[in-house]
């Protein structure tokens, strides 16, 4: 039986996943928080790049479901900690990685 948290992020996964697959591949760079058009000099290398690190997020999401799904109580804790200190890394990589792609100020 499927519990609810990893149907939660089963759905959490797909959302994300979604979002760095239009965002990637179809260059909604506009879906991007903080997005400003004046600021950005290179809108392709920025779409590839946040786009890319939102799918590895996706895929961190889905990992930690396989495990809470096979391993509901001894691996599902140790997941969990390798599953937020993995999201900070990538969010902090997006937050410092994507002012390559601005103009300087």
């Amino acid at each position: 039986m499927v519990d609810g948290s990893v149907v939660t992020l089963l759905l959490a996964a797909a959302f994300v996943g979604a979002l760095g697959a239009l965002i990637k591949y179809a260059g909604m760079v506009q879906l991007i928080a903080g997005y400003d058009p004046d600021r950005v000099s290179d809108e392709a290398g920025l779409a590839d790049f946040i786009g890319t690190n939102a799918l590895y997020v996706a895929a961190l999401a889905l990992l930690l479901a396989l495990v809470e799904h096979a391993e509901p109580a001894v691996g599902a804790n140790a997941a969990r900690v390798g599953f937020l200190v993995g999201v900070f890394a990538l969010a902090a990589r997006m937050l410092f990685g994507a002012r390559r792609y601005e103009e300087p100020a």
